[in-house]
């Protein structure tokens, strides 16, 4: 590490002065502007007051619940601990211990960066651009899940790289436990690792045969080490899932595999969030059954509304506008104009999507895959902008790499005029 630092003073340099830029913007943040407490956070906050004080894991009730996953709850019982312990409000810490993992997030942003496009420019711009990114830097400010599933996410997108690159069980493992923890905190995550075993195994399928580091394998031995490798990361996510899945059993006498809540899931239902529209009377159903049938019957009367809601709809709502955190006031504003940056990250990202579905093979199809497996598991839920935000760091790395391509042929053409 250090022999790498002296052969690249000027990039050393470079990656700490942003580092220090995202320090400086996110402390000021935090510093500069009144926080509001979202609905969740209160939620969030009475929760952790009464698992300290009864010792029971509820959310929105006084009996024991699932509703949500355990991630967050106990990372704020930690906080609440500590902040007792040191004699300071707890919300000011929860804020600037995720600032802290907020910047830990921009190493495995640049990590992935490196892993997928094996580019260091690439790597050291999406730096830059995630470290001045409105909604990374507000969402330090917010009391949710946010900040903590993305480095978790991120985490386990790395070393998930790493292990298709190695070939390693331990890699393996070790992503499949990464993958849990952040189950844990966000639970759609969950399904997360099957496309990608899948689109891995047909990479090595498929791949050319000068790459190939036993010519003669055949499908079966290649599908029989990819398998082996998935079931290591599935069992080790499953072990990690294990106690909370215990504790469902025994505390609530059922099997809950992430969280209860299906409210989401209902909300999803009404086209364009017009929730006066009655298309189906609930009549006592639960939540889960009026969905259903508010799907049924939109599919059925409704037909092209409920397609384009199902698709472009809510693809459009969640991808068109940023994350804002729990909302702030004064508007915190790094730089005029910023909703241009997202907007343009967005848009720019579509053509590197479809040039990755053409280059499958390429590892940085990897991050499409992720991209598109989330955005159709979105599809089922009620759209929030929020929703966008763990997977803008993919969006910002995929625009960044058409930035740069676009600037190496612009470059190769003047050079090609300059010889010719």
């Amino acid at each position: 590490m250090v022999e790498w630092i002296r052969k690249n003073k000027a990039w050393t340099i470079a990656i700490v002065l942003i580092f220090v830029l995202a320090t400086w913007l996110r402390a000021d943040f935090l510093t500069s502007v009144k926080h509001t407490v979202s609905h969740d956070t209160k939620y969030y906050d009475e929760m952790v007051h009464r698992l300290l004080d009864k010792g029971i894991y509820a959310y929105k009730e006084e009996v024991s619940n699932a509703r949500v996953t355990p991630g967050y709850p106990l990372f704020m019982t930690a906080m609440y601990v500590v902040a007792d312990q040191i004699g300071v409000e707890p919300f000011p810490l929860i804020r600037w211990v995720q600032v802290l993992i907020s910047l830990a997030t921009l190493i495995l942003i640049y990590m992935i960066a490196m892993q997928a496009t094996r580019n260091k420019w690439i790597a050291i711009i999406s730096l830059f651009i995630s470290a001045i990114y409105h909604p990374f830097i507000w969402a330090n400010g917010a009391v949710l899940t946010e900040t903590l599933a993305l480095f978790f996410l991120m985490g386990y997108l790395s070393m998930q790289l790493h292990a298709f690159r190695t070939q390693r069980k331990r890699d393996a493992a070790l992503a499949g436990v990464l993958l849990g923890i952040t189950v844990l905190v966000r639970a759609e995550f969950l399904p997360l690792f099957v496309p990608l075993y899948g689109v891995f195994l047909l990479q090595q399928w498929f791949r050319p045969r000068s790459e190939q580091k036993v010519a003669t394998a055949s499908k079966l031995a290649i599908f029989k080490k990819v398998a082996l490798l998935g079931i290591i990361t599935g069992l080790c996510l499953s072990a990690t899932m294990l106690p909370w899945w215990i504790r469902n059993v025994v505390t609530l006498n059922e099997f809950v595999m992430t969280a209860s809540q299906s409210n989401p899931f209902k909300a999803g239902t009404y086209p364009n969030k017009d929730y006066t529209d009655k298309i189906v009377v609930q009549n006592g159903m639960s939540q889960n059954e009026y969905a259903w049938a508010r799907i049924k019957a939109g599919f059925t009367q409704q037909t092209w509304k409920y397609v384009k809601w199902y698709t472009v709809g809510k693809l459009k709502y969640t991808y068109t506008h940023m994350f804002f955190g729990s909302g702030h006031s004064p508007i915190y504003h790094a730089y005029p104009h910023v909703a241009y940056l997202h907007i343009l990250i967005v848009y720019s990202t579509i053509i590197p999507l479809l040039a990755l579905i053409w280059r499958w093979r390429h590892p940085a199809a990897m991050l499409a895959v992720v991209i598109i497996i989330m955005s159709m598991i979105r599809l089922v839920f009620v759209p929030e902008y929020r929703y966008n935000f763990t997977v803008m760091p993919l969006f910002i790395i995929l625009s960044t790499w058409l930035g740069v391509y676009i600037l190496q042929k612009i470059g190769a053409y003047f050079s090609r005029r300059k010889t010719a």
